[in-house]
């Protein structure tokens, strides 16, 4: 599914959410706080559009994405972008060392893996003591706009889909992984679980989407691989 809406995936995103995107991904840019010579992983990164913006640190970032389609357009897209190192892997089984990285995120992938929870134990094993966390994921608005917001998914993105995508049903899937999606606390829960500490998470756009943070301590307990029922 995600190889097919690949070369349009970055125009269609930005018309869905009425030009937001670039605004949570600044957000995501500023949480993570990337460094020159700092070592990032970006999961779930698509075409690398999330990357670049990390990049332009002089951090070198690993573009990592389970869609080979993605990396393909993400390849050609960020071709002038030196210190992007594009990754075909999934976020269960990450082909990478323990310790790795100075810092982990994943922007709009984690609801899309099928053990979310597994992901973070991954991530957490790759995050280098002192590492840092961060997750931009859609969430649940806060009351006000809570049935405005569903019913801008379920009656107004779908037409515009199929204006601006070459996927339609794709999105039909995306109203349904987000309307599931579980809410801001319960991913700081499993953050915690995973073993991430200092975590916290703050609202955008009024909680349709939130970006939570976390650190990989110093003396760091192997993260716990959660059993099925707990998904």
């Amino acid at each position: 599914m995600f190889d097919q809406v690949a070369a349009g995936y970055d125009r269609t995103n930005t018309v869905l959410s009425v030009g937001n995107a670039t605004l949570w991904r600044v957000a995501t840019t500023r949480a993570v706080a990337p460094r020159p010579g700092e070592r990032i992983l970006d999961l779930a990164a698509g075409t690398g559009t999330s990357s670049a913006s990390l990049a332009r640190s002089g951090a070198h970032v690993v573009a990592a994405d389970f869609s080979p389609g993605m990396i393909e357009v993400g390849r050609k897209q960020q071709a002038d972008v030196p210190n992007i190192e594009f990754v075909v892997a999934d976020g269960m089984a990450l082909p990478f060392g323990d310790d790795e990285f100075d810092a982990v995120t994943i922007s709009f992938g984690l609801r899309n893996i099928v053990e979310p929870q597994t992901a973070l134990a991954e991530l957490f094993r790759v995050t280098k003591p002192g590492g840092r966390i961060v997750i931009c994921e859609f969430s649940k608005p806060i009351a006000p706009i809570r049935s405005a917001y569903y019913w801008y998914l379920k009656h107004i993105m779908p037409p515009l889909a199929k204006v601006v995508s070459s996927n339609v049903p794709a999105y039909d899937y995306l109203f349904e992984s987000i309307e599931s999606w579980p809410d801001q606390k319960t991913l700081a829960g499993w953050l915690r679980a995973a073993g991430f500490t200092d975590v916290k998470y703050r609202d955008l756009s009024a909680g349709i989407v939130a970006l939570h943070k976390g650190t990989k301590p110093l003396a760091a307990r192997p993260a716990e691989r959660p059993a099925a029922e707990e998904k």
